[in-house]
């Protein structure tokens, strides 16, 4: 049996990977009712809900690939090519998720909208770096494997 951190990070990956396709499909309704409260969501409702909807499907594919390469960990055969591609993937989306908050710098800015682009541009560029290590780590062990 897989040791506890293993099963609870699988738990959690999961449950994101579920609830965050709950939210975004319930933005239009979630938004609506905050607008309730804060105006600012009810004067700018469209354009956070195409901000909030797509950035949630980006959110949701980096999710998605983190449990494929999740999977992968579970096998105990983590430096395969298809993390490779999972990787850089992870490294794009994240890009685009801090691109499509950058436009939400034209309707308010805040130091969070800040801190949202900044996690997101460092979460891609360590993406895209970890995927070139491990494209050298699966050549190295597919060159190690011929070997024997």
């Amino acid at each position: 049996m897989k040791d506890r951190l293993t099963i609870i990070t699988k738990l959690l990956l999961d449950f994101m990977f579920y609830a965050g396709i709950a939210v975004t499909a319930t933005l239009p309704l979630s938004i609506r009712i905050y607008a309730k409260y804060n105006s600012y969501f009810a004067d700018n409702y469209i354009p956070l809900i195409l901000l909030f909807f797509f950035s949630g499907i980006f959110a949701i594919l980096i999710i998605y690939e983190l449990r494929k390469m999740f999977r992968s960990v579970l096998n105990d055969d983590c430096f395969i090519p298809e993390n490779v591609i999972s990787l850089r993937r992870m490294g794009t989306y994240s890009i685009i998720i801090a691109l499509i908050t950058a436009g939400r710098l034209f309707l308010y800015i805040t130091p969070a909208v800040l801190i949202v682009i900044l996690v997101f541009v460092i979460a891609g560029l360590f993406s895209k770096v970890l995927s070139r290590v491990f494209d050298r780590a699966v050549t190295y062990k597919l060159e190690n494997d011929l070997t024997i």
